[in-house]
């Protein structure tokens, strides 16, 4: 059944994998932080995914890539998920093969298909200046251009990477579209305010929009023997004969890349990627200073709290409280606190750290206290 409104020739891709690392304990292996509620919405990011993509790209043409562990809880959020638009990955590979498996099955399937890659754990307001973007940004992929959607930025925000934009490309159906003349990672405040005050630059938001071909063409052209492995698993992928043995043989030794890296620098470099400003609230939720800056309003003197059952008394405090117990939380005169509070585990730090705390989780694994993770 075709959407009213849906893009012609467009697939959505939800790639719903990695463990959030910076939001532990509250994110984990076997609970993700793309399962959780964290705005308050009623839902997890994955159905708010979902939901933003179902207009664009209609219900049956939404492909969720996730690893095996996670296919009962990723299909409990979204019954309408099309069986053969499950891609269960047997363990992480980054997003190259995640997103190029996708893309490779698609093609096959629907050759000349536009791919567009969104990831599962965004928060994204207002979907008519999304849509919007991923419309133009489907106009220029038809084009040929490995196209992506950077947000313009609010403040000089150093926990994103950031796109560096070149002149204007003349593109049918893409009147916004810019050369994208690189990516820079993360940078320091004086940098980020460099960047803000030259207008030139844009957040990257991990979007990626291309013809199937052309995404599977530009893997080829920096990782050759993983495109190989990729267009293999894809010719195995729909018959359920052939898809475990090419599975469990193919994709433990494909090289884990992310696709920045893979696709969009290099094409950056060959003048062939293309970037979509997008004027929409956009985060990615990447730590516990951003959480609490989304539920907070924005204002940093206020306290956020999460938790359905969260008991927490407070005088003159700001930050965020995340609880999973009952347990009592009270925080008198304390400013930019972190606390997590779960029964196995509990996190106290403070917004300018939050960053840090993807160190705990590597120091846990080494010193084999997995059971928390």
């Amino acid at each position: 059944m075709t959407t009213p409104g849906a893009l012609d020739r467009f697939y959505s891709v939800i790639p719903a994998g990695g463990i959030g690392s910076r939001l532990w304990p509250l994110s984990r292996a076997d609970a993700p932080k793309f399962l959780h509620d964290l705005t308050g919405s009623g839902h997890t990011l994955l159905r708010d995914t979902w939901d933003r993509l179902t207009p664009i790209s209609g219900e049956q043409r939404i492909m969720v890539v996730t690893g095996r562990a996670h296919r009962a809880a990723v299909e409990a959020q979204l019954p309408a998920l099309a069986d053969a638009n499950v891609v269960l990955e047997s363990e992480p590979r980054d997003s190259t093969a995640a997103i190029g498996l996708a893309a490779a099955i698609l093609e096959r399937r629907e050759p000349g298909v536009i791919v567009g890659s969104f990831a599962a754990d965004h928060v994204i307001r207002n979907q008519r200046l999304f849509a919007a973007a991923v419309k133009e940004a489907v106009a220029a992929a038809d084009e040929g251009y490995i196209t992506t959607i950077g947000i313009k930025p609010t403040e000089p925000a150093i926990g994103f990477g950031y796109i560096q934009c070149g002149g204007a490309l003349t593109v049918s159906g893409a009147p916004s579209a810019l050369a994208a003349a690189s990516f820079v990672e993360k940078p320091d405040l004086a940098t980020a305010e460099r960047y803000l005050d030259s207008g030139s630059y844009l957040w990257n938001a991990g979007m990626f929009i291309a013809r199937a071909d052309r995404l599977l063409e530009e893997i080829g052209r920096s990782k050759p023997e993983l495109l190989a492995g990729l267009l293999e698993l894809a010719a195995a992928w729909d018959d359920p004969a052939t898809r475990g043995p090419a599975v469990d043989r193919i994709w433990p030794n494909l090289e884990k890349i992310a696709i920045d890296y893979s696709v969009a620098e290099p094409a950056a470099a060959g003048g062939r990627l293309a970037v979509i400003p997008g004027y929409f609230d956009w985060d990615d939720v990447g730590d516990f200073a951003s959480l609490s800056k989304l539920n907070s309003g924005g204002r940093t003197t206020d306290l956020a709290i999460l938790g359905a059952d969260a008991r927490v008394l407070a005088d003159a405090s700001s930050g965020i409280v995340v609880s999973q117990t009952k347990r009592v939380i009270s925080l008198i005169g304390v400013k930019d606190i972190v606390i997590v509070d779960t029964p196995d585990a509990l996190l106290v730090t403070t917004t300018d750290n939050a960053q840090r705390v993807k160190s705990v989780v590597d120091a846990l694994k080494v010193s084999g206290s997995t059971d928390v993770l």
